[in-house]
């Protein structure tokens, strides 16, 4: 239409707002009508930051954006640099200490956990530097606390560092606000530091100790800070002590002479850890508890203390409400125990629940592999064959590859394959602790060889028998297959007349009990995890006495209230609303 310009629609090219190379300038609203607002949608445009093609279009950058950019790039990298790695792991180190004094106020030791699961996000970075302007930053200069920060100092190498708060920059900050002191001279009291906070700096220095092989000087503070933990009586405490102890068990067995030598720095440790656990039973501390039994089956099994393990298991009751991971651990051990002790059926049972309980996460993949090689080895021993999935799992297959090439020889029944893997093998074997189980399991290849033959053979001779197992002579065969005939490993009868082996006809196994007693088992199984699972849920300490305080409470205002009601000191109008009545 004439006189009127044609709306672009989004066809026209615009850059930054721009039409035609001019800025549109809104109206001051005069236009009235359809007229005036569709002039001022025609007149509005919506500033977008240009694209590619239109920065190429218009032939590159305006000066303005690139300065803009220019200057952004700078404060980034100013912020980059700005950023000090020592700073910021005292910071994170510090900011752990909120979560020790929520512990201690709320009386609740998942804060405290919490804590030390956070050392592993900075355990990488740890120095004396750092731990020490932690303490330095931490600990003001007082007689009491002074004390307990120089014997930290000491561990690490910086005894000649001062304590108190004025180093930093971000301890500035809090000068300046408590200069803010009243004007007759008062000064502001400073806060004690509470233990646990001491003893979290403590398992940091532990730590640092460890991963530097400072073996010696990490076993000398353990032993200090395991005594400092002895002397203090707070439940807010437990899960720290018991990491302590932890540490101090595993810088002994790294001391020389190593277990299982006699003169091992472990034996030593074991009246100590005994201390501990009868301490911790005293006081109810589970986590403690938990953890000194687990570690004195340890201790007794690298010397080969079973006959001592048995009778701790024995006379200790472990805590059914210790954490997951020290279960799994105490379930391993007791595990192997049994295992010694001939006692497939009870270790197969605790291995398997191990297995179950382990972490899935990457950091316990040596605990599952562990436990898994065991556990193979006791299947084998109760006469069964592990199954293949089990060799698959793709952080367990390269670990389980000679336990792979054992179990198809015991299942073959070949005693020459049986016996060249394990002279192959046999450091690999000794290292797992395996070696002396796994020589068990000759008994069992001649078992399975003879169960192979006699579903293979209506009737075999013992000449046979003798050439395929490798025997020595036909008497060691015809007392080989007799034993299993009477153990019930195969269905036969034997000839000693005739010299042959004649085999029993099979019959179903779905008519037997067999596979109700299987399915039992696992129902069994599942049942007693559904209720460990409930067992192991944890819930703030103390919350149903809240509860029970605010219900009774609640009753005693709904009493009072009935009272007035009944002697007309209130009406409707002063409940705010209807009332029916108690």
């Amino acid at each position: 239409m004439p006189g009127k310009t044609p709306s672009s629609n989004g066809n026209e090219p615009l850059e930054n707002g721009v039409r035609n190379g001019q800025d549109v300038e809104m109206k001051d609203g005069k236009s009235k009508g359809k007229k005036g607002v569709k002039d001022s949608e025609e007149e509005m445009t919506v500033v977008v930051p240009p694209t590619k093609g239109s920065k190429q279009s218009s032939g590159g950058p305006t000066p303005d954006t690139d300065e803009d950019t220019t200057m952004d790039e700078d404060k980034v990298n100013d912020e980059a640099v700005k950023v000090d790695p020592v700073a910021q792991t005292v910071a994170e180190i510090k900011g752990n200490f909120a979560l020790l004094d929520r512990a201690v106020a709320l009386f609740d030791a998942r804060f405290s956990l919490r804590a030390l699961r956070s050392i592993s996000l900075f355990r990488k970075r740890l120095d004396p530097d750092i731990i020490a302007q932690a303490i330095v930053d931490t600990f003001p200069a007082m007689v009491t606390s002074g004390l307990a920060a120089k014997q930290l100092l000491i561990a690490i190498g910086r005894e000649n560092m001062p304590l108190g708060r004025s180093g930093s920059s971000e301890m500035e900050v809090d000068n300046e606000s408590s200069a803010k002191t009243p004007k007759n001279g008062a000064t502001k009291e400073v806060k004690e530091i509470i233990p646990e906070i001491d003893i979290f700096l403590g398992i940091l220095i532990q730590v640092y100790l460890f991963d530097s092989k400072q073996f010696q000087r990490g076993a000398e503070f353990s032993k200090y800070l395991a005594d400092r933990v002895q002397s203090l009586n707070r439940r807010t405490l437990d899960s720290l002590s018991a990491k302590v102890y932890f540490y101090y068990s595993l810088f002994c067995e790294q001391l020389a002479p190593q277990p299982p030598s006699p003169q091992s720095p472990v034996v030593s440790i074991r009246p100590t850890l005994l201390a501990a656990l009868r301490t911790a039973v005293l006081r109810k501390d589970i986590d403690t508890q938990a953890s000194v039994i687990v570690l004195l089956l340890r201790n007794y099994l690298s010397t080969s203390h079973i006959t001592q393990a048995d009778l701790l298991v024995s006379h200790t009751q472990f805590p059914e409400n210790a954490v997951n991971n020290q279960v799994a651990r105490f379930l391993y051990y007791l595990g192997r125990i049994r295992a010694i002790q001939l006692r497939y059926t009870e270790a197969h049972e605790h291995l398997t629940a191990a297995t179950r309980k382990a972490p899935s996460s990457a950091c316990a993949a040596g605990f599952s592999a562990t436990t898994t090689k065991l556990l193979l080895v006791v299947e084998l021993l109760m006469g069964d064959i592990p199954e293949r999935s089990t060799f698959r799992q793709p952080t367990l297959e390269l670990a389980l590859q000679p336990y792979f090439l054992l179990v198809q020889a015991v299942r073959i029944g070949n005693l020459g394959d049986f016996e060249t893997i394990i002279a192959d093998h046999a450091d690999t074997f000794r290292r797992d602790g395996t070696y002396t189980l796994i020589l068990r399991l000759r008994q069992n290849v001649i078992k399975t060889g003879i169960r192979m033959m006699s579903l293979s053979y209506s009737r075999i001779s013992l000449r046979d028998i003798c050439i395929r197992l490798r025997l020595g002579s036909e008497e060691s065969a015809e007392y080989i297959v007799a034993k299993a005939i009477r153990d019930g490993v195969i269905e036969a009868t034997l000839d000693r007349e005739r010299g042959f082996m004649k085999s029993k006809e099979v019959g179903d196994v779905y008519a037997t009990r067999e596979p109700g007693e299987a399915f039992h088992e696992r129902i069994r199984a599942c049942l007693a995890l559904h209720d460990e699972s409930v067992k192991a849920m944890r819930f703030p300490m103390n919350q149903h006495r809240l509860e029970l305080k605010n219900a009774q409470e609640a009753r005693e205002r709904e009493r009072e209230m009935a009272k007035e009601i009944q002697e007309g000191d209130l009406d409707e109008d002063d409940l705010g609303g209807d009332f029916d009545g108690m």
